[in-house]
């Protein structure tokens, strides 16, 4: 094996950066992200849980589990379960919820729950976007269209099919 690249043994120790903030570049997304979020009122746009509860499990504050389903719009992650995976291996979103991994079904109730709110909240990012220039020129196109597929043989009919079907319906008569 000399003459290839060779990787690094999985047991060898390395020492990597001890701060996240290390990994998000000052350019990265995430970082807009966060200050969006950061600068919204998010009583006044009617989510639910902003004040805690005196007794139970503490909750997930409603602004961490917002900046995960902002980041997973952005990236095209609609699924509750993909998002809560990647909160356990993307060091984007480690950094963005501060490291909290938030389970499907909290993402899940909260998107239930505060479904007119997320709306508005994405409504003016998009506009924030789009004031500040952060969309490429690229087209998105989104076929809505549902078609009933019912294809088996006796429903199909070929040129030849309605040939025969026409002779039949002509000879009935």
């Amino acid at each position: 094996m000399k003459r290839f690249i060779g990787g690094v043994s999985r047991d060898q120790s390395t020492l990597f950066p001890e701060r996240l903030e290390d990994f998000i570049g000052e350019d990265n997304p995430v970082r807009v992200i966060d200050e969006f979020v950061a600068s919204l009122d998010l009583g006044a746009l009617g989510f639910e849980g902003i004040a805690p509860c005196a007794t139970g499990r503490p909750a997930y504050h409603p602004s961490v589990i917002l900046k995960l389903y902002i980041y997973g719009y952005l990236n095209r992650i609609p699924s509750s379960r993909r998002l809560e995976r990647e909160t356990q291996r993307n060091v984007e979103l480690m950094w963005l919820c501060e490291r909290l991994s938030p389970d499907f079904k909290t993402i899940a109730d909260f998107r239930k729950d505060n479904g007119k709110a997320i709306r508005g909240v994405c409504r003016e990012f998009v506009m924030l976007c789009r004031h500040l220039d952060l969309f490429t020129q690229a087209i998105v196109a989104i076929d809505g269209s549902k078609f009933k597929a019912v294809n088996h043989r006796d429903r199909n009919f070929t040129p030849a099919k309605m040939k025969r079907s026409l002779r039949r319906a002509s000879t009935v008569t």
